[in-house]
C-alpha cells in the first residue's frame, strides 16, 4: 500500500507548485492534473481531507464503498484510510480541496476534538450535499484559509486552525441539515433499522450469531456505523448503542417476566457470553437486578 507522506507530495502527484505551506493547502481542482502514477491503485495519506467538488467526474473508492463524483458534494476524510482512484474515468471539475497534515494540529484542542466529526468516518456515498449558501459560506472560509497560507509567522497556525475548526462546525450543522430535510428517506431507513433490531431479537439470532453490534447493524444495513449513529441521534434523540441497549432490556424483561429461563439462560440468549456482563448492563439501565425485577413483577 502507498502513502502520500507530506503536502508537497500531493501537490506533485496533482501536477500542482510547491504549496504555500508546507503543512495545509487549499487546492483549486480546475488548475489540477491527476499524474498517472500507481500510487492511485491503492494509497493512503498523512493528512486530513475535506473535498468540495462540483461538476467533477470520474469514481473514488474510499473504504468498501464507490461515489460517482457527477454532483456537487461535501466529503471527508481521515489520514491512514485507504482509498481508490479510477484515473480512466477522472476529470478534476470544479471545487476545492483543503488538506492539512495531521502533525499540523498537534497539540492544538483540535487535535482531541476533530475525533468527534463523525462524518470523517462516513461512507463516501454518505456525503454531504450543500445549498447554494451553504457552498458560499464554505469557500468563503477556504479562501481566508488559503490567503493566511501566505503569511506565515507566529500567529499563522491559531488564526488557520480556527478557520478549520470553523468549517468542521459549520459541516456538523449542514449535516443535521441533511438529516432533517431528508425525511422521506430518513423515515424509510429508520422502519429498516428497527425491523432489523425486531428480526434480530424476535428470530433469536443472539444466541448464534452474539452480542449486536453498532458495527453488525450498519454493515447490514450498508452505512457506516458514525452516519447511522448520527442519523438516529437528530432523528430520535439516541444513537445506535443507546437504541441496542434499549431492544436488549426490553427483551429481558419479556423473557425475565414470562419465562422460567435462569438469568444465564437469558443473557446466553441475547448474545452475552458471561452473565454477570448482562446483570450489570440491566441493573445500570434500570437500577434493578434481573432476579430483583423478576421478584417485583410475579409480586405485583
Amino acid at each position: 500500500m502507498n502513502t502520500i507522506q507530506s503536502v508537497s507530495a500531493f501537490h506533485r502527484l496533482l501536477s500542482l507548485p510547491e504549496p504555500k505551506h508546507p503543512l495545509v493547502s487549499v487546492i483549486n481542482l480546475s488548475e489540477s492534473i491527476f499524474l498517472e502514477d500507481e500510487v492511485w491503485k491503492g494509497f493512503v495519506n498523512r493528512f486530513y481531507c475535506v473535498a468540495m467538488k462540483r461538476e467533477s467526474k470520474g469514481k473514488v473508492r474510499y473504504g468498501q464503498q464507490h461515489y460517482d463524483y457527477d454532483k456537487g458534494v461535501l466529503s471527508f476524510t481521515a489520514p491512514n484510510q485507504v482509498q481508490y482512484l479510477d484515473l480512466d474515468s477522472m476529470e478534476c471539475g470544479a471545487g476545492y480541496l483543503l488538506i492539512f497534515h495531521e502533525d499540523f494540529i498537534l497539540r492544538h484542542p483540535l487535535a482531541q476534538t476533530i475525533s468527534t466529526y463523525g462524518f470523517f468516518s462516513y461512507a463516501v456515498n454518505e456525503a454531504l450535499h450543500l445549498s447554494e449558501d451553504e457552498e458560499t459560506n464554505l469557500i468563503e472560509i477556504l479562501q481566508k484559509i488559503d490567503k493566511e497560507c501566505q503569511h506565515i509567522d507566529q500567529h499563522t497556525q491559531e488564526i488557520i486552525l480556527s478557520q478549520i475548526d470553523l468549517l468542521l462546525n459549520y459541516s456538523n450543522r449542514f449535516y443535521e441539515r441533511q438529516f432533517i430535510t431528508r425525511k422521506n428517506g430518513n423515515q424509510q431507513l429508520l422502519a429498516r433499522f428497527e425491523k432489523f433490531l425486531n428480526d434480530y431479537f424476535d428470530q433469536e439470532q443472539s444466541a448464534e450469531k452474539g452480542l449486536l453490534t453498532v458495527h453488525l447493524i450498519a454493515e447490514a444495513m450498508n452505512l457506516s456505523p458514525n452516519y447511522l449513529s448520527d442519523l438516529l441521534r437528530i432523528q430520535t434523540g439516541q444513537n445506535t448503542q443507546q437504541h441496542i441497549h434499549e431492544k436488549l432490556i426490553s427483551k429481558a424483561k419479556e423473557k425475565l417476566s414470562a419465562t422460567e429461563l435462569s438469568v444465564s439462560e437469558i443473557a446466553y440468549s441475547l448474545g452475552f457470553e458471561h452473565a454477570q456482563s448482562f446483570s450489570t448492563l440491566f441493573k445500570k439501565k434500570t437500577r434493578m437486578a434481573p432476579l430483583e425485577f423478576r421478584a417485583g413483577f410475579r409480586f405485583n
